[in-house]
């Protein structure tokens, strides 16, 4: 541990704040908005279905560019892609910030998504090329670049309640212009320029096209369900253009000659089981918290302050399990920390039937704990799991895989558990329900999928090379 110790300090620790910072920002802007949302629900006079398409139309960009953003970051350098990342995400956040109507915000928040997309695989790239040759470091990195992440995901809210109550939901995007310009001057200062990338890896344009137009028709579909109902020929044309992008894209990457979606990845040991695992984890973490944010301030009244504050739990348990993953997985391999995960998680999950209409916090506070530590004590190891399966040039695509899997499983989560809520403020307590009941099922699915699926791994962090 000492040995380890001395490794992250110096330029390779200042490497890994800068890292780190994409990842802060990405996740800040996922739950940060979630407080906000009856506030710009009464200043732009959006319905319950606009205010899903405010949370997913970042998720929905993010995840349906994920993919083209890992193989840009191979090709031209990971730094260089990160930087624009930065770049594109600080001119959205004004935009956002501006924005004088829902429509105009929901574009901007898909500009948002483009950014978040171009940073969140390079950042890891950086990661992995900074400890290719020491593995148990490397699981310590990602285990702190992703309580990074966590912490940001539990202090979303908090942030976005005093930013509310100060300045006006306008704050929470406009905030992003300080972060964004700390976080470039860290990347000029301590990330050097790339000295290896995959000078053979091409865009896949059409791959590109029909992982949006799958992503957006199966997740429009479902949010416009609960809007105008599931007989409505809007939400019929969208499911349908969804499932035949979705099949027309998995036909068209299993011929291309570069694809956008290397389909032999899922050959390599653990690795489906991995995503399949990412999927459920998003799935139900961002699909409950949109839901418990609309109970606290609709169905008890609180203020988006205390809506915050509510939520401040989260941020100590991530921390903690996020740290805590880093040191079992060097130790263990990654399947230990995400069976745990799912446990953690699933009785978190259980704890959410107890909520009613006068629940007080000191009753919430056990679900607060769980789901988040769950969440932090499987998230590193699985991606861990992802990132030690693939050659170093192929880390950017590798990671850019699974976040992809993980924020269109966050975009469905939003949209399923959203639908069941209806429109009716009555109907929040039984819809917080039904998502728990659902959030229990997958997280028991995922533990038996991390059980099942990482069996082929015999010793932990061990590399795997493509088949080629």
């Amino acid at each position: 541990m000492d040995k380890q110790n001395k490794q992250l300090r110096g330029p390779l620790l200042w490497l890994l704040c800068a890292t780190s910072f994409g990842f802060v920002v990405v996740q800040l802007d996922v739950t940060i908005v979630n407080v906000a949302l009856p506030q710009i629900g009464s200043h732009l006079h959006a319905s319950v279905a606009g205010l899903q398409w405010v949370v997913d139309a970042y998720t929905l960009s993010f995840a349906a560019l994920l993919i083209s953003a890992g193989v840009i970051g191979d090709r031209f350098g990971s730094r260089r892609v990160y930087f624009a990342g930065f770049a594109i995400f600080t001119v959205a956040s004004i935009f956002c910030g501006l924005a004088p109507s829902i429509g105009v915000l929901i574009a901007a928040r898909a500009l948002q998504g483009a950014g978040a997309a171009l940073l969140v695989p390079t950042s890891l790239a950086i990661l992995t090329h900074s400890s290719t040759e020491n593995a148990a470091l490397r699981a310590r990195m990602v285990g702190l670049w992703t309580a990074a992440g966590g912490v940001s995901i539990a202090a979303g809210p908090v942030a976005g309640g005093l930013l509310l109550a100060s300045f006006g939901w306008r704050s929470i995007f406009l905030v992003n212009i300080f972060l964004c310009c700390a976080a470039i001057l860290l990347v000029l200062r301590f990330i050097p320029s790339d000295s290896q990338t995959a000078e053979s890896q091409r865009l896949d344009p059409l791959g590109q096209m029909l992982a949006i137009v799958a992503l957006t028709g199966l997740v429009g579909a479902v949010i416009e369900c609960g809007r105008i109902g599931p007989a409505h020929a809007i939400v019929i044309v969208a499911a349908l253009l969804g499932v035949v992008a979705m099949a027309a894209f998995l036909y068209v990457e299993s011929r291309a000659e570069s694809p956008m979606l290397p389909l032999q990845f899922f050959r390599l040991p653990g690795f489906s089981a991995a995503v399949a695992f990412g999927i459920i984890v998003n799935l139900t973490y961002y699909g409950a918290i949109f839901v418990i944010s609309l109970y606290l301030q609709q169905s008890r009244g609180y203020s988006a302050l205390r809506t915050g504050i509510a939520f401040l739990p989260l941020t100590a348990t991530f921390i903690i399990s996020n740290i805590l993953c880093g040191w079992l997985t060097a130790r263990t391999g990654p399947r230990t920390p995400m069976i745990l995960g799912a446990i953690v998680g699933t009785a978190g999950y259980v704890l959410l039937f107890r909520l009613n209409g006068d629940t007080s916090l000191l009753e919430m506070l056990p679900a607060f704990v769980l789901i988040p530590g769950g969440m932090g004590l499987a998230v590193p190891a699985m991606t861990t799991a992802i990132l030690s399966s693939v050659p170093r040039e192929r880390s950017g695509t590798a990671s850019a895989v699974l976040n992809t899997a993980r924020q269109a499983g966050g975009a469905a989560g939003v949209a399923i558990f959203g639908a069941l809520l209806g429109h009716a403020r009555e109907k929040i307590i039984p819809g917080l329900h039904t998502a728990a009941l659902i959030s229990t099922a997958l997280l028991i699915t995922a533990g038996m999928l991390a059980w099942l699926g990482m069996r082929e791994r015999k010793k932990p962090l061990k590399e795997f090379q493509l088949a080629q």
